[in-house]
């Protein structure tokens, strides 16, 4: 597992309409000294599926937060729509399209969410850029309201899931 320096696991992944962006992202990461682990995929491929890099990236949130250690994800496709969807299938994600920097502050604030999913068809390096500081600086919200709506999320989840894999 690779930790940053703000103490949080990252975890990156995208299908191949994302793939050029992942690359980009992730030379800017490594220029701000942010760690992560690419999930895949790591080699252009025309063919390969959106839902495979989903559930990577969410495995391996899941498998930190099960040790209790902090973790995010960035995932990237076309639209970031099937990003989405994918990623909220698995227990504990909180996945969200994110398209400026304002949205994913009130995000992350709001509704915790711990992965953001970014359309590369219409994301450029440099939003992709504000969007994902603005997702490593922003805090979640501890007021009532947020809270118990989290804790609403978690009950939906524990009718519906049976295990934190």
């Amino acid at each position: 597992m690779v930790v940053s320096k703000s103490n949080v696991t990252f975890f990156i992944g995208s299908d191949h309409r994302g793939f050029k962006l992942k690359e980009q992202i992730k030379e800017f990461l490594v220029k701000q000294d942010i760690q992560f682990k690419d999930c895949g995929n790591t080699i252009y491929k025309k063919d390969d599926d959106y839902p495979d890099y989903a559930k990577a990236v969410a495995k391996q949130i899941q498998k930190a937060l099960k040790t209790n250690q902090p973790a995010k994800g960035i995932l990237l496709c076309g639209s970031a729509e099937g990003m989405v969807i994918a990623a909220n299938k698995f227990k504990a994600i909180r996945a969200a399209l994110t398209t400026s920097k304002e949205q994913t502050i009130l995000a992350v604030k709001d509704d915790h969410i711990n992965v953001i999913c970014i359309p590369a068809n219409t994301s450029k390096i440099t939003k992709s850029k504000s969007i994902i500081l603005a997702f490593l600086k922003a805090k979640t919200s501890q007021a009532k309201r947020h809270l118990r709506r989290i804790k609403k999320i978690k009950q939906i989840e524990k009718n519906n899931f049976k295990r934190l894999l």
